[in-house]
């Protein structure tokens, strides 16, 4: 925790993508979790591979959360969400504290679009509910560990998982033109999904196709502003979210190791996997403009594709001075407000 207990931002884990990435010599980044810390409360932002571990190293518990905010639903940013849960009963010792609130986006009610690389449909997963929100998703997951968690709640007494966690779907605005196909970012206002005596949380809806809803958060407090802005393509409404924050953390592509890596797609599932980045993802100058669009203090960039592109991205960042920019490591602490 920052010395003057000031907020601050935690980055427990700034690597993006679904993978381990193969680092050999190179640093080490767990995956996509951001912790906002506000005197003794503590809310997490997305739960990539690492976070509950990451926020024990941090120097807090589950004790501290107060709630978790997850951006959208693709496995990169609820891989620890089940092994969060299922410790939970463990790691939540206060027994008086109420349950974590768990907030994120609702079922997007129909599947995405079939790649026009594919040659043949593929079998979406479960059928009977495939695009199920964030309410379902936890159920489900919890339900998966039910002969662990009915062990322990009937022989050992602990509590359930369903009881230590309050899920919510985020109820979307009515009047906005979404449609998660055609149009899931449509022009609009924040809107305030979560508030205490610490916090005003607004969330909006970002461009991350074809993952919808996908959101970005924005934290006020009495002493500032901090925005997540969750995975996102170049997005207006992300400026609009982020309007005169003191912090803005924003994910980024190296495009540089994109192309290099798919210089010239052969195969369909190559040519997808381009395709999805170039078309779902924000470039340096893409994140840069939106940070001088908006007004912000500063900018951090994290969610980092790939999760080894740290140095490359802050050479592509060496010329940049109109705006303070940093790349920061895991668990750093990113003082914001009025007294940083």
């Amino acid at each position: 925790m920052s010395e003057d207990n000031s907020p601050h931002v935690i980055t427990l884990g700034t690597a993006g993508g679904p993978r381990w990435w193969r680092y050999r010599e190179q640093k080490v980044r767990a995956g996509i979790s951001t912790a906002v810390v506000v005197g003794d409360a503590v809310y997490m932002i997305d739960c990539g591979y690492g976070s509950g571990r990451q926020l024990v190293e941090a120097g807090h518990s589950l004790d501290a959360v107060q709630a978790v905010f997850l951006t959208h639903l693709h496995s990169d940013h609820i891989a620890d969400l089940a092994s969060i849960a299922m410790f939970s009963t463990f790691e939540i010792t206060d027994e008086a504290r109420g349950p974590i609130t768990l907030i994120g986006p609702g079922d997007r009610g129909v599947l995405p679009l079939v790649s026009p690389h594919a040659k043949t449909s593929p079998k979406p997963i479960s059928e009977h509910s495939p695009t199920p929100g964030t309410v379902e998703t936890f159920t489900r997951l919890v339900e998966a560990n039910a002969t662990d968690l009915n062990e322990r709640i009937l022989d050992s007494l602990r509590p359930s998982p369903l009881d230590m966690f309050q899920a919510q779907d985020i109820v979307l605005p009515e009047k906005i033109d979404f449609d998660p196909n055609e149009n899931p970012a449509p022009q609009m206002d924040p809107f305030v999904v979560y508030e205490d005596s610490r916090v005003r949380v607004s969330a909006i809806l970002v461009e991350h196709p074809p993952m919808a809803p996908a959101c970005g958060y924005r934290f006020d407090t009495d002493d500032g502003a901090v925005v997540v802005s969750g995975d996102t393509a170049f997005t207006p409404n992300l400026i609009t979210l982020a309007a005169g924050a003191d912090l803005l953390l924003h994910e980024a592509i190296d495009l540089d190791w994109l192309t290099t890596k798919f210089p010239d797609p052969t195969s369909a599932r190559a040519r997808a996997i381009r395709s999805h980045h170039e078309r779902s993802h924000t470039s340096i100058s893409d994140a840069l403009a939106v940070a001088r669009a908006a007004g912000v203090g500063r900018l951090a960039l994290h969610h980092l594709v790939p999760g080894t592109s740290g140095p490359s991205l802050e050479r592509q960042l060496a010329d940049e001075a109109s705006l303070n920019t940093v790349v920061p490591d895991d668990l750093e602490i990113l003082p914001f407000g009025r007294r940083v």
